[in-house]
């Protein structure tokens, strides 16, 4: 099972207590802030140059393909090098990256060939950061800490999803792009500080073994379809991504457009969305239920009527508090889903574990996106009850398993 190897001597229920930790997620909340600049900007600047929507969303691919295609291959190295290095290398990465942006921004130079690369290079970041930092933080941690730990992170990152926008938008009106990716640029060095003073935990043997990638990641694959509650658990969170990231996205700005005609609507949905997702985060560390697994299952149920709902509900405030449940419902069930996983699995394999369940949720976004565009043309009642009934069938099926049923 996971340990931590530099946990604090303090025993201390609240992982804020661990300075390693406190280190990290001041570090990451100064820079997830910074990065509110660069979201605002970076779609800003590419609609400036080429006033084209197209080139917007291949800018987005670009940086998406590359997360998804070597997430797993970050995996394999988060369980064979340090995990912090890493994390500091993909940092400074993504600072200079964004500063040189910046840069030629400021200097009138800026091409769209250099935004491409931009995404590429953040994109190729992602993928060995992302498991990196959910092999790390269980390093610095008691495992009992790991729910609060994650419930503590994803508030932090919703929080911050709600209230950087729009000064990061007022930013960008009155000092321009540049400034905004000069700003984000900046919020890196936070986190830069912070991984400079937490220390290497200590690699086991079979941390340090140098079996193929392909090797590698095939034991990953094997560790998780020999659990049958990690497995069962991983079809949930695939299904969660897959049902709700397109489907949400795209029909609630068809809902917006088609039956309220105003853009303001469509700012209500997703505010509405992200205020959930902060509450369910907060609740998940402030309840430890005793029968995981059954809440978990509960919750994932009711998801899928959520999502059943958005296609019948006629009204903003009706619309508005179905998606606040069901970003509380996610919210809650995203924490314990990654809190769950990084206490069950082995540290050895941590790496690979975490970088699958990634991917379920990175890689099935553009097929999510590209489902959902499709089908909302055809019935976005339709698809709504499409995604409600596949999402609700993965749900029985984990229940079925008795392993699941009986997660503590």
């Amino acid at each position: 099972m996971v340990t931590a190897v530099l946990a604090d001597s303090t025993k201390a229920t609240s992982p804020l207590h661990n300075r390693y930790f406190r280190l990290l997620w001041a570090g990451r909340a100064i820079s997830g802030l910074g990065d509110q600049c660069y979201l605002v900007a970076l779609p800003w600047l590419v609609l400036q140059l080429t006033t084209s929507g197209v080139a917007l969303g291949t800018v987005m691919m670009t940086g998406a393909i590359p997360t998804a295609v070597l997430m797993l291959v970050g995996g394999v190295l988060s369980d064979r090098l340090s995990a912090r290095r890493i994390l500091l290398v993909t940092t400074s990465v993504r600072a200079v990256c964004v500063a040189a942006i910046g840069a030629l921004v400021a200097l009138h130079v800026v091409a769209l060939w250099q935004i491409y690369l931009l995404a590429l290079a953040f994109g190729i970041a992602d993928a060995f950061a992302a498991p990196a930092s959910q092999t790390l933080v269980p390093s610095i941690l008691e495992r009992e800490q790991l729910p609060a730990a994650s419930s503590i992170t994803q508030s932090t990152q919703q929080l911050a999803m709600i209230i950087g926008p729009a000064p990061a938008g007022l930013l960008v009106k009155l000092l321009g792009t540049a400034w905004a990716f000069f700003i984000d640029a900046f919020s890196f060095l936070f986190v830069i500080a912070a991984l400079w003073r937490i220390p290497d935990p200590p690699m086991s043997q079979a941390g340090k073994a140098r079996s193929g990638i392909l090797n590698s990641i095939a034991e990953g694959l094997r560790y998780i379809n020999a659990d049958v509650a990690m497995r069962s658990l991983l079809f949930v969170a695939a299904a969660l991504n897959f049902c709700v990231a397109g489907p949400v996205s795209i029909g609630l700005a068809w809902i917006a457009k088609q039956h309220f005609g105003s853009p303001i609507a469509f700012s209500v949905f997703v505010a509405s969305v992200a205020a959930g997702g902060l509450a369910g985060a907060v609740a998940a560390g402030i309840h430890t239920p005793h029968r995981r697994g059954v809440l978990m299952l509960a919750v994932s149920f009711m998801v899928a009527l959520g999502t059943a709902l958005l296609g019948v509900v006629t009204q903003v405030w009706s619309l508005s508090a179905v998606l606040f449940a069901m970003g509380a419902a996610s919210g809650y069930l995203n924490v314990h889903l990654v809190a769950w996983f990084q206490q069950r699995v082995d540290r050895d394999m941590l790496g690979r574990t975490m970088s699958v369940i990634m991917l379920a949720a990175v890689g099935l976004q553009p097929l999510s996106l590209a489902f959902a565009g499709i089908a909302v043309a055809w019935s976005v009642a339709g698809m709504f009850a499409g995604s409600a009934a596949l999402m609700l069938a993965v749900t029985i099926l984990a229940a079925l398993h008795k392993p699941v049923r009986d997660i503590e």
